[in-house]
């Protein structure tokens, strides 16, 4: 006999139902974050497969405005195995899906004052496959030693701790 308890889906930590597929990690070293925004994706429907699947990559990933559409340039999606040859191809450029308000706003800043957007992270939640946007100025070389430098005594603390505990 079944038991009636369904699977639950991983949560993020914050428990809101979110499940995060990929990362762009190294945008926290090179970067400074300003603002951050939830958008979707226009996706073919091998591409959602292949995100639930986990074959996303966000490394060397940003967004481009044109015209009056934001597109996701450098994202690999990687292939979907069982879909034989109608597949999608991997480097696509994908839209993105923002208010006509929220995209002049962001092109605005873009261009005022030499910002960039980027993606930091896909994730699914309720089913569809959202993008967090951020908008972010690029870190000089002494801010990222200095970050370095922090992440160093940040680690020795640890381990001092740990020996003492």
């Amino acid at each position: 006999m079944a038991s009636g308890r369904k699977k639950k889906k991983a949560e993020s930590a914050s428990g809101d139902g979110t499940q995060q597929v990929a990362a762009n990690r190294k945008a926290r070293f090179h970067y400074h974050f300003d603002e951050k925004l939830e958008v979707g994706l226009a996706l073919l429907g091998t591409e959602v497969k292949a995100i639930r699947a986990g074959a996303a990559s966000l490394t060397d990933c940003f967004v481009r405005i044109r015209g009056s559409e934001a597109y996701l340039v450098g994202c690999h999606i990687g292939p979907y195995k069982p879909a034989g040859q109608s597949n999608h191809d991997p480097m696509r450029e994908r839209k993105l899906l923002l208010h006509r308000r929220e995209l002049d706003r962001l092109e605005g800043k873009v261009r005022e004052r030499g910002l960039t957007l980027l993606v930091t992270r896909l994730y699914l939640k309720n089913g569809r496959v959202k993008a967090e946007l951020v908008l972010a100025r690029g870190k000089r070389a002494p801010d990222k030693r200095a970050a370095i430098k922090e992440r160093v005594v940040q680690r020795e603390m640890d381990r001092a701790m740990k020996r003492y505990v």
